[in-house]
């Protein structure tokens, strides 16, 4: 198999957002895939649980290009949201990365299990990541979704 030409290396770094600066380029990231991609409204891509949870950045050579984030959603389990990688460097490992930094994480702060709504189009790559589809399609914020769940060993 041929390399892709048009392929962009990348050399990911994934932190939690530890500062003001970290956060800023998670939530640009988030605007720049959900609201301006995807068109979700701003209103709701920002909500009342952005304090209480743990926000990543990925980030290749000092820019931002990837970002998710993991709040407690019940006793044992968390929730993963927001998982947004900039569609240049989509299929280049950032996502991978993301999720392993989010599950290595939850490990430490004592979660069994984490849930998410994957984008229905995007479910495949959870799969792919051990996450197994729980019920049936639904709208959110006018996109379809699927419910996945992983336990965390």
């Amino acid at each position: 198999m041929e390399p892709d030409e048009d392929a962009i290396e990348v050399d990911v770094e994934v932190r939690v957002a530890t500062t003001d600066r970290d956060r800023e380029d998670a939530f640009a990231v988030r605007r720049r895939v959900f609201v301006e991609e995807q068109g979700v409204d701003e209103e709701i891509e920002y909500d009342e649980y952005e304090d209480e949870s743990d926000h990543f950045v990925a980030s290749d050579g000092g820019e931002p290009i990837g970002a998710a984030r993991l709040r407690k959603y019940e006793p044992g389990v968390g929730k993963v949201e927001r998982v947004a990688v900039l569609e240049p460097r989509r299929e280049a490992g950032v996502g991978r990365a993301l999720m392993g930094a989010v599950e290595r994480r939850a490990r430490d702060r004592g979660l069994e299990e984490l849930k998410l709504h994957s984008q229905t189009r995007a479910a495949g790559f959870y799969r792919g990541l051990g996450y197994e589809r729980v019920g049936d399609e639904f709208d959110e914020a006018g996109i379809p979704h699927v419910e996945m769940r992983k336990l965390l060993r």
